[in-house]
């Protein structure tokens, strides 16, 4: 199937669902998100005007609906001049949406999204929808919202970046326009340099991949773009190096609940490589049935073939102050699964560093594709398994990941983990489980409980000193050592059981699957030590 076929599954699904939504008296479809209705929108349009004869609904109908709601959604625009928030939309609409405040957020995406909208589908436009749109974007540029003074090279900057070059060459603005050139050369340099600080932070990756996508299909100057080009091919490059057929593999900065534990933002990926099924529930449509850049050759190559593992490292380098701090993130990517995360904790964002998992392909299951452990640092862990304290250290070799928790006095004494849907084994301290084409075992250092929800199973395991190994073993490499079905696989993971110690130096010994012995102890003080084959882990 090509990507353009893709797009077209994307958009008559979208429609489909716009067209039975009922509108509310505010004449939209939601009130959670004033983008949902523009997307949604757009869906049902553009499947009205390029696939009438697909659709299972009156073309004209759906237009005209279509059309009803993108222009109440204009109509929700601050177009006072004087207005500190003028230019703007707001982001939740509440009861009221046209008494709902303005919000940053919405014109940052948005307002490029609509100038590419307007632009494709302008001679099908009916005429107050044209002028609306011309309107609201002369008043997005006269905001001036783009102009922003720190650029810390960012997913706001980028957005602002394809604004200054989108908006310049619609209104003919040579120094708005040349003020993006310089920026979007100045983030091309940053990322070379220093990597992307947004390290696998869903949905923010994928503005990135909209704000330049959208700059880069309606730059009229061949230049701009060659250089958004060399931008996209960038960020489709890292997006390759950790990709699993659906899956954001490694460490994630930040995620919403629809990225973490299970990779549910994946429009964008299904258009580009196409090798899993589209899923029933799409949490962010966004643009990904109309924005398409094709990813170099090399990268959809690197992305697509995984028959031979992987090894991945990256240093990142967050600004902190002042100072600037090296992360470094490490993946083991095979065919059928991929385990890593990043070596240190970093205070992100509402404690959403997601510091580690194994990951499996988004169709494996019928249900979360992520096993991870971690320390909550709030109460909700079972309900939202996203925020996790620093109390841990963690040691990675290829499909192995082991952690220690040393959980101070005062703190939540119990360590929650996340597992994909399975008939677990449950024995003392170890849990065993065949997922698709993995085997997964995980050593668990106190007690635990496991319960079954309808999308994951959850475990806790109480105590201030805790720890966890967890190792995948792809079905295929199973049978190359002679294990041959999930029994020989259990009595295999028994015989290499995890080593526990505690007191003043606490921590594990195990063996891997490649007979490597792995070693991670924590001290008291602090202090660190993580061996692989007798040999201290250094970061290069």
């Amino acid at each position: 199937m090509s990507f353009k076929a893709r797009q077209t599954e994307i958009t008559l699904k979208i429609a489909a669902a716009a067209q039975q939504l009922p509108v509310l008296g505010s004449g939209l479809w939601f009130h959670h998100d004033i983008r949902d209705n523009f997307y949604y929108a757009s869906y049902l349009f553009a499947a009205a005007a390029d696939h009438p004869d697909l659709l299972p609904f009156e073309a004209d109908e759906a237009k005209q609906t279509a059309e009803a709601v993108l222009l109440e959604v204009l109509r929700l625009q601050d177009r006072d001049e004087a207005s500190a928030t003028y230019g703007h939309w707001p982001l939740h609409l509440g009861n009221e949406p046209r008494g709902a405040a303005p919000n940053p957020l919405p014109v940052e995406l948005m307002g490029s999204l609509m100038a590419y909208f307007s632009d494709r589908y302008r001679s099908q436009l009916s005429a107050p929808l044209k002028e609306a749109f011309d309107d609201a974007l002369a008043h997005v540029y006269r905001s001036r919202f783009y102009s922003q003074s720190d650029n810390v090279f960012g997913h706001h900057d980028a957005k602002y970046t394809a604004a200054k070059l989108i908006l310049g060459q619609r209104f003919g603005d040579a120094a708005l326009q040349e003020e993006g050139r310089r920026n979007l050369q100045l983030t091309l340099d940053n990322v070379r340099r220093y990597g992307m600080h947004e390290y696998g932070s869903l949905p923010w990756f994928w503005h990135w991949v909209q704000a330049f996508t959208c700059a880069w299909q309606l730059s009229l100057d061949e230049e701009d773009k060659g250089k958004l080009g060399e931008m996209l091919d960038f960020l489709w490059n890292e997006r390759a190096l950790f990709y699993l057929k659906g899956a954001f593999v490694g460490a994630h900065s930040r995620g919403l609940k629809h990225d973490i534990p299970r990779d549910g933002n994946v429009l964008h990926d299904y258009v580009q490589f196409g090798d899993f099924a589209l899923p029933e529930a799409m949490p962010r449509t966004e643009y990904a049935g109309f924005l398409y850049y094709e990813a170099p050759a090399e990268s959809r190559k690197r992305a697509l073939e995984r028959e031979e593992p992987a090894e991945v490292s990256r240093v990142i380098t967050k600004q902190s102050g002042s100072a600037f701090v090296q992360l470094h993130s490490y993946v083991y990517i095979t065919k059928d699964f991929a385990a890593g995360g990043v070596w240190e904790r970093y205070e992100e964002f509402d404690n959403e560093q997601h510091r580690w998992d194994i990951s499996l392909p988004v169709d494996s299951t019928d249900g979360v594709n992520t096993a991870y452990f971690f320390h909550p640092s709030g109460t909700d862990a079972l309900q939202d398994p996203r925020h996790q304290t620093g109390h841990s250290e963690v040691l990675f070799h290829k499909n192995t990941v082991a952690a220690i928790y040393r959980i101070p006095a005062g703190a939540q004494e119990s360590i929650v983990g996340v597992l994909p849907r399975a008939e677990w084994l449950c024995e003392r301290r170890l849990l065993l489980a065949q997922v698709g084409r993995v085997y997964l075992s995980v050593h668990i250092m106190q007690p635990y409980t496991l319960e079954t929800l309808a999308d994951r199973c959850l475990v806790t395991s109480e105590g201030a000193l805790n720890g966890v190994v967890v190792e995948a073993i792809s079905l295929e490499t199973a049978e190359s050592l002679g294990l041959s079905g999930f029994e020989a696989f259990a009595v295999n993971a028994r015989q290499r059981s995890a080593e526990w110690s505690a007191g003043e130096a606490s921590g594990v010994r195990f063996t891997a699957i490649d007979r490597m012995e792995l070693q991670l102890g924590v001290k008291e003080n602090g202090e660190i030590l993580r061996l692989i084959g007798g040999s201290p882990v250094l970061f290069t």
